[in-house]
């Protein structure tokens, strides 16, 4: 029972966790990013209030971040990109739009779980089951031989 609720940070529970946490929102993220992606530089509309270069930066941010997530690869500056692209999107919801925290038109508390994902992600690491994990231990055993 103390393990259930104490698990070690370097438990199989927790890299399997986190792997499970990076595989959902990482789909989720570039289902999300996937319109976006097919078209960059204008995926706001004509009355976009951010330049084209913005936009092009969320739509890759969005979709090759949910994929790095996936992997597990680059997992900090993909996380970070997500993260600074979440914080725009619940500033414009939040304090631009004044949306509610829950609503059918618009809200930003999708955005606000994405942006927790990739703090959680930044701080704790993509976990040994990632591409990140796999390139750390292979540069541990070439070093130590």
């Amino acid at each position: 029972m103390r393990r259930f609720l104490f698990p070690q940070l370097e438990s199989s529970r927790v890299h399997a966790a986190l792997f499970f946490l990076r595989a959902v929102a990482g789909t989720a993220y570039m289902h999300h990013g996937w319109s976006k992606i097919q078209n960059p530089f204008g995926w706001m509309g004509p009355e976009a209030t951010m330049p084209p270069f913005i936009q092009s930066l969320a739509a890759v941010s969005e979709f090759f971040g949910g994929l790095f997530w996936i992997l597990g690869f680059l997992t900090p500056v993909a996380s970070l990109g997500i993260f600074c692209t979440m914080a725009v999107a619940v500033y414009t919801h939040s304090i631009v739009r004044g949306d509610p925290f829950v609503g059918r038109g618009g809200s930003y508390e999708l955005a606000l779980v994405y942006a927790s994902v990739a703090v959680l992600l930044m701080m704790a690491g993509p976990g040994k089951y990632s591409l990140d994990g796999w390139i750390a231990r292979r540069g541990k055993s070439a070093t130590a031989a």
